[in-house]
């Protein structure tokens, strides 16, 4: 399992931990007649679908302007590798981890080449069926076990009753040596949060300056607020969380010691009695005694001392 420490990190004031975009190189991702189909669309950069991908895309240069000022914020920065030419300047400008987004979860040359170089992976599995996921996890542990599986449905804005969250309760039984995330394209924050309740150690949500622009992203994107909500709330849920098993909080103890159950004697008993379970009842009691929980583990013991009615059964006074 990898684990990748943020906590040394400041937070940009949104509670961002990592910023990640998307590193296409056109010509490797598309063939000819994808990037030179007409592209007659509201959201359309171009007249052909090449030109408005080409509007959208930065250079090398920028990115590596990008990941300086990542830097310079104490976050950190990298992108999903598209192609196989953008997996390698990736690879080369040293990013602490790749994303392989949903829309090549399929590629297998893709994923095989990123998992040989060994920089570790963070792969989303929108549009892909349980038997492919397998075999995203077979190829990758061929090479190593540092990288993470999220679920994910690519529907933008994904309909509440396409979420499918369980999906996460089986990732996380089959991929149980990785760790398994969640990737969001939903209004809102509050199925994100959830989706950390399941056991998700990676949350990726969109992120927008305004939620009017064009493309089709930027409706179910979270803008700067509501993405600082989502870190906050997910922060006050992880110490919400607790333990795996349940224990008495010191918080608790105020209202047990003036409300909580103790055993009491249901009559005057002297001493050498071995109590039975008429000799016994439950009550709130001063001064606090033996919990009520307690009650099998007293009966058949034997007293030390007199003991009067509705006195708090203490240990010292059993045998």
């Amino acid at each position: 399992m990898f684990q990748i420490d943020f906590k040394h990190l400041k937070r940009h004031d949104c509670g961002v931990d990592c910023v990640k975009f998307q590193k296409t190189c056109l010509e490797e991702k598309f063939n000819r007649t994808a990037l030179n189909r007409l592209y007659d669309s509201p959201n359309s950069f171009g007249k052909t679908y090449g030109e408005h991908k080409s509007f959208l895309e930065f250079s090398e240069d920028q990115f590596k302007d990008l990941q300086k000022y990542a830097e310079k914020l104490e976050i950190f920065f990298t992108a999903s590798a598209m192609d196989m030419k953008s997996l390698d300047f990736l690879a080369d400008i040293n990013v602490p981890f790749i994303k392989i987004g949903s829309g090549d979860a399929n590629n297998f040359l893709l994923i095989e080449k990123a998992a040989k170089n060994g920089i570790p992976l963070v792969i989303s599995t929108g549009m892909q069926t349980f038997d492919t996921v397998q075999q995203i996890y077979n190829t990758v542990s061929n090479y190593h076990k540092k990288f993470a599986i999220l679920h994910c449905v690519s529907a933008y804005p994904t309909p509440f009753e396409d979420v499918n969250l369980n999906v996460i309760n089986s990732y996380k039984k089959e991929f149980s040596d990785i760790p398994i995330g969640y990737s969001g394209h939903e209004l809102g924050i509050h199925i994100s949060i959830a989706a950390v309740t399941l056991g998700c150690k990676i949350i990726e949500r969109h992120l927008t300056l305004d939620k009017s622009q064009k493309g089709s992203d930027h409706i179910c994107s979270l803008d700067p607020m509501e993405f600082k909500t989502l870190v906050d709330n997910i922060r006050t849920l992880e110490k919400a969380m607790g333990k795996n098993y349940k224990y008495v909080q010191n918080s608790e103890l105020p209202c047990y010691q003036k409300l909580g159950k103790t055993l009491v004697y249901t009559k005057d008993l002297i001493k050498g009695h071995k109590l039975d379970i008429h000799d016994l009842n439950v009550k709130v009691a001063e001064p606090k005694g033996i919990d009520g929980a307690k009650l099998n583990l007293v009966i058949g013991k034997v007293l030390s001392v007199d003991v009067r009615h509705d006195d708090s059964v203490l240990s010292e006074h059993l045998l």
